[in-house]
This record gives C-alpha cells, structure tokens and sequence, in this order.
C-alpha cells in the first residue's frame, strides 16, 4: 500500500470499551469501529494513549487486534500502537500483529524510559526491522518524554523505506516545516492532536489520528476535508464549533473525557480501567456543559 493512500485521511485513535466487570467489550470494539469508518474513516489505531494501551496485558492487546481485524474485514487497514515497557516486548507485538493481518504500525518510544537518541533509535529500529509492515513513527514529548527532531526522523526515513509517515503531537506546528524542509514528501504527516487539525493542515498534513472521532466521526471526516481541501477560512465556522470538544483531547483526562462524550452521543459507556476513573465533580459538570452546548447547536454536515 503507497504513501499516497494509506496514510491519508481520518484515522480514530479508537477507545478500547470496558465492561462493568473490566472485560474487554469485543462485540462493541468491533461494531464501534465499523461505525466511523461507515462515516468516512480510513483506518482504526488501536493500542494508543486514548487505547488505554498501558493497562492492557499481551493477550488483551492480541485480542483486540484479532477483533478488529476481523470485524473490519479489510474495509481499512488496522494500525496499532506498538509501545511497551521493554525493546523486546514491543518487537513481539509488532510480530503479532503483522501474523494477525494488522495493515501497519504505530511506532512509539517506550513507556516510562527516556534517554538519549542512541538508545532511543535503538528501540524504534527494532520495531520497524521486526516487520515488512509500513510504519508510522509517533512523537509525543508531552506524554512519553522522548522527542524525535526532524533530523532524527530524517535519519531513520533515510534507514528505513517502511517509514512512511509521522504522528506529530508536540503541540509545535513548527515541526511539520521542520520536517518537510528536510524530507519534502518523503513522510506523510499526521496531526497527533485534535485541536490542531485547521493548523497542522495549513502547514501540509495529509492525515489526522483523532480522538472525538469516537463519537463525532461525521462531523471529523467534514473538518478534516474542508481544512486540506478548501482551507483554514472554509473550515473555521466547523472548527469553531468543534473546537470546545477538541480541547477535551488535550487534559490529562483526556481518555475519560472522551468516553464521556462517547456516553452522551450514545456510542459507547464511561468505563474506564484503573487506575482510571470515569471523571467526576467540578470536571465532570463543566464536560457535560460543553457536551450540551455543541449537541444543542450541532451543524449538519
């Protein structure tokens, strides 16, 4: 699959949905998943941050592949995040992914552990070589404290043609200049954050890894084609709309916030896995305000 379509598009960092009891709710998975990209979604992220991937054990994380997988049934690829404690277990995910039939790989620094590039090219490396999967190279220096530069992703594009694309969520729109005036188009470029979609755009984004897409897939599919098709100015009535929810994807809460509004829309529950809990008090009712106010003055698209 080319760089010219696998990466383009919306793509929902999809929620992993929970029980009452914590089990993994797999008929919901399956059906969630197919229900944004019946509203235009090109691919699913599973095992993400908003995945609630670092509470997932192994098997969990296997099984909701071979859920995804199945349910999409090759409707658009499955791409999981590959992150873990240890080098090893990473590589091992990745390797089981690719025998499941997942159609690329988010690859992410380690949890916990930050060092230097040497170590951290390292760990990347031996996920991209674990595979013949296309990969997407995730930088979030806000969560994992480990920042990929652009010199650093131009070295490993130069490394690794399976390199395909960039996740960007530094919140520094700068980068994608950055980035793009090494590369040129070499990488496709991902918004990482949902309340920069208009910006990221602007400066060359071809795709975007959303979160209130889990609940406003029509209404991200719309934003995302009006701010690479028509630009900034025909996009902002919708952005501004949008934008209060957006803002939900960038709390620490983030992954409680957005099951919340998942609750509300009536696509999924608030359940969440501990250390988790779904949000509460003077959180929870100013969310709800927000949530009210844009289903109140929702647009049609």
């Amino acid at each position: 699959m080319s760089n010219a379509t696998f990466w383009r598009g919306v793509i929902p960092a999809i929620t992993t949905p929970f029980t009452a009891d914590d089990a993994i709710d797999h008929e919901f998975l399956g059906r969630h998943a197919n229900w944004m990209v019946d509203a235009g979604c090109t691919g699913i992220v599973p095992l993400g941050s908003l995945g609630e991937a670092a509470t997932l054990d192994f098997d969990d994380k296997v099984a909701i592949l071979r859920t995804l997988v199945k349910a999409l049934d090759g409707r658009v690829p499955v791409i999981p995040g590959i992150a873990a404690l240890s080098t090893r277990e990473a590589v091992r995910l990745a390797k089981a992914a690719a025998e499941i039939g997942c159609g690329g790989l988010m690859v992410l620094p380690p949890y916990v552990y930050s060092t230097d590039w040497r170590e951290m090219s390292a760990h990347v490396r031996a996920i991209i070589e674990a595979t013949d999967l296309p990969c997407m190279l995730y930088n979030n220096p806000v969560a994992y404290r480990t920042d990929f530069q652009p010199e650093q992703i131009a070295e490993l594009a130069a490394a690794y043609p399976q390199l395909q694309a960039v996740k960007e969520s530094s919140g520094d729109v700068r980068r994608f200049a950055g980035i793009r005036a090494l590369l040129g188009d070499r990488l496709d470029l991902l918004v990482g954050m949902d309340d920069a979609i208009v910006e990221g755009a602007a400066m060359g984004a071809t795709g975007w890894i959303a979160g209130l897409v889990n609940a406003f897939p029509k209404e991200s599919v719309a934003l995302y084609q009006l701010a690479t098709g028509n630009g900034a100015d025909a996009a902002m009535p919708l952005y501004s709309w949008f934008l209060p929810l957006l803002r939900l994807d960038t709390v620490p809460t983030f992954v409680q916030l957005i099951k919340l509004v998942q609750a509300q829309v009536g696509m999924g529950s608030e359940q969440v896995r501990a250390p988790r809990l779904p949000v509460a008090g003077a959180e929870r009712d100013a969310a709800l305000r927000v949530i009210e106010h844009a289903l109140s003055n929702r647009p049609e698209v």
